[in-house]
Order: C-alpha cells, then sequence, then structure tokens
C-alpha cells in the first residue's frame, strides 16, 4: 500500500461507494443475507473495484476489522457481564420497585422510564427491555384501567437512548473509533442529553399514546416472582456500581482537560495511573470486579455459578460485535481507497456542514436496510475522512459522533429486529406498533439531533 496511488477521479469513487451501498441494501433486504457475511464481501469487492492491490486485500480487510474490534469488543463484553451480574441478582427488580414506591402509582411510568435509563448504562436495550418487562406489565396490573403502552413506551425508549447515545454501547463506541473522539466526551455530552431527550420523546410521547391507544397487560411473563433471588442487593449498592464506570471515565476526561490547559503534567506517575484507571475497559473491567465480588460472592454466590452467568452475557452480544467489526472493515476500505475523501469533498462542495451529512447518511440507511449498527458504522465510516481532515475541536468531534448515532435509530420499522421486539412483547399488532414505537424512533432521531446540534454550536463558539 505504500507504493499505491489511487487514479481514479472522484466520479468514478463515489460511483463505487454507491454502488458498494447499493448492494449492502439488496442482499440483506432482498436476500436476507446476514448483514456480517454482507458487509465483508462488499467490503472486498469494493476494494478489487476501487484498484487496491490484491497484495495489500487482505491487510486492508483484517486491519480495518482488527483496529475497530480491539476496542468495541471490550467496551460491548465488560458492559454486557456488569448487566447480567445486576439482572441475576436481582438488583434491577430492586431499584425499579424503589423507584415507583418513592414517586407512587400516578408517576409510575417515570419512575420506570429513570430506572430504566439507570440500568440502560450497561445494559444493552434488548436484555435489559426483556428484564424490566416484568416489573412494567404488573404495576401496569396494579394500576387498573391504564394501558400498557403508557409504562411500556417510556420503558423502551429510556433503553433506546441510552444504547443510541451512550458509551459503552456498541454504537456511540464505534462511532467515536471512526472519528478518532474522546470516549469521554462522548459520555460526557451523551449523559448531558439522555433526560431531556427521553422526557420528551419517551416519557411525553408514552404518556400521549398511551391515553389514545388501549392495549391490556399481555401474560407473557405471567404473575410469578418466585425467580427472584432471595437476597438481593440494596439500592444504594446497584446504583453506586452503575456510577463507578462513569465516575472513573469522567476523571480521566478532567485530568485530560486539565493537562490540555497545563495545570498538571503528564509525566506524574499519579497522572499516568488515574488516567489508565480512567480508560473506558479499564473503568469497566473494575467496576465488573467489584460487582462479581458485591453481587456475587458476598451473596454467596460460589465461583462456577459466577463463571456460567458471566459467560452467559457473551452470547448475545457476540452477532453485535461481529457485525460492528465488519462494518469497521467497510470503513477501512472506504478510507484506503480514497473513497471517503472523494465522498467527503463532493460533500463539502454541496455547502452542508458534516454533522448534517453524517445524520442525513445515517437516516437513509437506517430506513433502507433496519440495522441501526450498519446505519451508524457505514455513515461514520464515510463522513470520517471529513471529520478527522477538519479543524474541529473535541466537543464537535464528540457531537458529530452522537448526531450519526442519532441518524442511525429514526424510524425503526418493519426492517428492524427491534420494532418486533417491542410490539410482540407488549402485545401490539403492527400497526399500533408502527404508531407507537416508530413514531418514537423518529421523534427520538429528531430531537436527539437538535440537542447534539445545540451542543455542537455552543462548541463551535470557543
Amino acid at each position: 500500500m505504500e507504493d499505491w496511488t489511487q487514479t481514479l477521479g472522484a466520479g468514478p469513487l463515489l460511483a463505487i461507494a454507491a454502488g458498494a451501498i447499493a448492494l449492502i441494501l439488496i442482499l440483506i433486504i432482498r436476500f436476507k443475507v446476514h448483514a456480517f457475511i454482507t458487509l465483508i464481501v462488499v467490503s472486498a469487492l469494493t476494494a478489487i473495484a476501487a484498484g487496491i492491490p490484491m497484495s495489500a486485500l487482505s491487510d486492508t480487510l483484517t486491519g480495518g476489522f482488527g483496529s475497530t474490534l480491539g476496542t468495541v469488543a471490550l467496551l460491548v463484553a465488560l458492559g454486557a457481564m456488569l448487566g447480567r451480574l445486576i439482572e441475576h441478582s436481582g438488583g434491577a427488580r430492586v431499584l425499579a420497585e424503589k423507584l415507583v414506591s418513592t414517586f407512587g402509582e400516578k408517576r409510575a411510568p417515570f419512575a420506570l422510564g429513570i430506572a430504566s435509563l439507570i440500568l440502560g448504562f450497561p445494559m444493552f436495550f434488548d436484555a435489559g427491555l426483556v428484564m424490566m418487562l416484568p416489573i412494567v406489565f404488573a404495576v401496569a396490573r396494579r394500576v387498573s384501567g391504564k394501558s400498557v403502552v403508557l409504562f411500556g413506551i417510556p420503558t423502551a425508549a429510556a433503553f433506546s437512548v441510552m444504547h443510541v447515545f451512550l458509551p459503552p454501547h456498541p454504537g456511540p463506541v464505534s462511532a467515536s473509533e471512526f472519528y478518532e473522539a474522546s470516549i469521554g466526551l462522548v459520555l460526557l455530552v451523551g449523559l448531558l442529553i439522555a433526560f431531556p431527550l427521553w422526557y420528551t420523546a419517551g416519557y411525553l410521547w408514552g404518556k400521549f399514546v398511551g391515553e389514545r391507544t388501549m392495549i391490556p397487560v399481555p401474560s407473557l411473563f405471567g404473575d410469578r416472582d418466585d425467580d427472584q433471588p432471595s437476597n438481593p442487593p440494596g439500592v444504594g449498592t446497584v446504583i453506586a456500581l452503575l456510577l463507578t464506570p462513569m465516575f472513573l471515565i469522567l476523571l480521566n476526561t478532567g485530568l485530560d482537560t486539565l493537562r490540555a490547559a497545563g495545570v498538571v503534567s503528564e509525566d506524574t506517575v499519579w497522572f499516568q495511573t488515574l488516567s489508565f484507571l480512567g480508560t473506558s475497559a479499564i473503568a469497566l473491567l473494575i467496576t465488573v470486579i467489584v460487582a462479581t465480588f458485591v453481587l456475587g460472592y458476598r451473596r454467596g454466590e460460589n465461583g462456577t455459578a459466577l463463571e456460567k452467568i458471566l459467560d452467559s452475557a457473551l452470547g448475545p452480544i457476540c452477532s453485535v460485535i461481529l457485525i460492528t467489526g465488519a462494518g469497521g472493515m467497510f470503513g477501512g476500505v472506504l478510507r484506503a481507497s480514497g473513497i471517503g475523501d472523494a465522498l467527503a469533498d463532493s460533500l463539502g462542495a454541496l455547502g452542508l456542514p458534516v454533522i448534517i451529512v453524517a445524520y442525513l447518511i445515517a437516516v437513509v440507511i437506517r430506513l433502507a436496510q433496519g440495522s441501526a449498527t450498519v446505519a451508524l458504522v457505514t455513515a461514520a465510516g464515510l463522513a470520517s475522512p471529513a471529520v478527522i481532515a477538519g479543524d474541529f475541536n473535541a466537543v464537535q468531534v464528540a457531537c458529530i459522533t452522537l448526531a450519526t448515532a442519532a441518524g442511525s435509530v429514526f424510524a425503526g420499522h418493519v426492517n428492524d429486529s427491534g420494532f418486533w421486539l417491542v410490539g410482540r412483547l407488549m402485545g401490539m399488532d403492527v400497526k399500533t406498533t408502527l404508531k407507537t414505537w416508530t413514531v418514537q424512533q423518529a421523534l427520538q432521531s429528531i430531537i436527539g439531533f437538535v440537542l447534539v446540534g445545540v451542543v455542537y454550536l455552543i462548541a463551535s463558539a470557543f
């Protein structure tokens, strides 16, 4: 690759990019080919079409795949382990029930949403939703005469907001890798917008449709609670565990800010030690180790049982990790071939800000093929050359990262697995799910983009 120079012009390169994206959509939508296989095949074909030498083809493909997985796999796996420990110990149910008792039945949807926002930090959307729905159904039965939509939509929206906008979830993590964004700043901006975004697009929308759409409480999970442990952890313990990685990561960001301002020196041992402990993977690793002791050994779980609990968290996330890595492969090919640079130059000629371009690309791909992960990694791969080459400060890059993530969640419909998960678990038909969940996802995307855009404009002024 060192001696290879791209000879194709912007026109042919953009045509190759358009053809590659169209091929991804056709293979996934029309022929139902798995996204992981599709991305690998299209990456290889794109590299060949762009003229990358055969001798460098393998290194280009595996380089993009490996560099993405190096960070993403660690964060996603450790985050899933933490979520599984909290769920298995009964801490999730304890926290949710405490919030409901504190806020009262009338504000139960708000309380359930707050609990889901907290739990959604380490837990994946689908795992968190399935874990919380028995609690949602129990509360909905206690408040007679109300639709399950009134309680379910705010809960599902809370998990969706956290999954889309906050590390260690794969979306913002993988986008951060593409854009070379600070994970700490992405987390900070994500935390800043998470509550107002959920309140408007999740809670208020849930109340609106819940009062107009009567869906009885499904009997999917029954009324039994006998599968819960007899000695769950306290609410304070669960909250402390959930706040631990956020504290460590934000500590790292604060130290980096002080270093940039010249207040502290990066050559000191204490600075390097605290910075290391605050890196995302180490912060989560520390939290998982602490949670293993607090939620496991201290509650009487033996080593073999804990090993099985942690191992059970890894299986469901393998597909997400591999698809993300394959998306990194596709993005690596686009960058190595010069396609990304050509697209960035063409988009720049249109006069649209990069943050808008990244959002729109993610929206189009999301609507076309359904997968938020594929939409995010494709859009980030295409827009990253312009972001990396541009004169953006660290906060602006974090905002562009989250704007791309916002586009990737727009209006999930029948080609999105989350659409069926929410609709079927809550007992809604397709039409009702479109009117409630699809609209919610569109609102979440648009309002999220607006909130991120406000932070971006403020950051641009400094």
